[in-house]
């Protein structure tokens, strides 16, 4: 209880989230030349905007195999009783005996993934909408300094597009945690997403879909900040010792 209570959940969402962020750039920047590629043979123009899109989605696809179970843990653990002391273990294994739960593979992995479709239904938008910002982003300001972007600008991009990502998605963020929990305030579980949006609109109006959407955005841009520019650092340092690599190569 008291403060310690705010970071509960901390040690499930720490657990996913290195290797969230390792299966989606992995996937994302081994995507992107093998997309652009494609769209210059299809002729589809010289934007490289629309292969950044699908390279996100499905980077994101893949990401969502950790995400998501690490999501499920994190929200039980976040709304269990003040008596419940659950630690991220315990939880896990609650999870893992719901076998009624409305999930993928239910049978198997219990309620890890519940919420699945409806996770993808998000972060494919926010990827459409995010990716594409960060990455013209960087080459606008590359060109109006004439100079490639350091990995704090990159940061700033980053976290301009994810502001607007997350703002325009929080609708759908809204649902996916309600999935989630798996059951409304009555305890009634919900069928899918078209259940949980019918819900809400009937008991709570159309406003509870932009419920916290201002902490959202606020906590996304510095995610994104630290994140994007996490990453664009270690590609700087990294890089060009790769670069090396291949050039020795024979």
């Amino acid at each position: 209880g008291g403060f310690r209570g705010i970071y509960r959940g901390l040690g499930a969402a720490a657990a996913g989230s290195a290797p969230g962020a390792a299966l989606f750039f992995s996937t994302y920047e081994r995507l992107k030349p093998v997309l652009v590629d494609l769209q210059s043979r299809a002729g589809f123009g010289s934007s490289t905007s629309f292969s950044h899109m699908i390279a996100a989605a499905i980077g994101e696809m893949v990401a969502c195999l950790v995400r998501v179970p690490t999501e499920v843990v994190k929200s039980k653990m976040q709304t269990c009783s003040e008596g419940g002391k659950q630690t991220v273990r315990s939880t896990l294994i609650s999870v893992l005996q719901e076998k009624e739960a409305n999930a993928f593979l239910s049978n198997v992995t219990g309620g890890l993934y519940r919420g699945y479709g409806i996770t993808i239904m998000r972060e494919v938008p926010f990827a459409f909408i995010q990716f594409p910002i960060y990455e013209q982003a960087k080459i606008s300001w590359g060109e109006f300094q004439g100079r490639e972007v350091t990995p704090v600008q990159a940061a700033v991009c980053g976290s301009f597009g994810g502001a607007i990502a997350s703002a325009v998605t929080t609708p759908l963020d809204v649902l996916k945690t309600r999935m989630m929990l798996g059951k409304d305030s009555k305890g009634v579980p919900y069928r899918n997403a078209m259940d949980v949006f019918q819900k809400i609109m009937a008991d709570e109006g159309a406003s509870t879909l932009l419920s916290g959407i201002r902490p959202r955005v606020l906590w996304i841009s510095i995610g994104g900040f630290i994140f994007f520019g996490a990453y664009e650092f270690a590609s700087s340092v990294v890089s060009p010792l790769v670069d090396d690599r291949r050039a020795l190569d024979p």
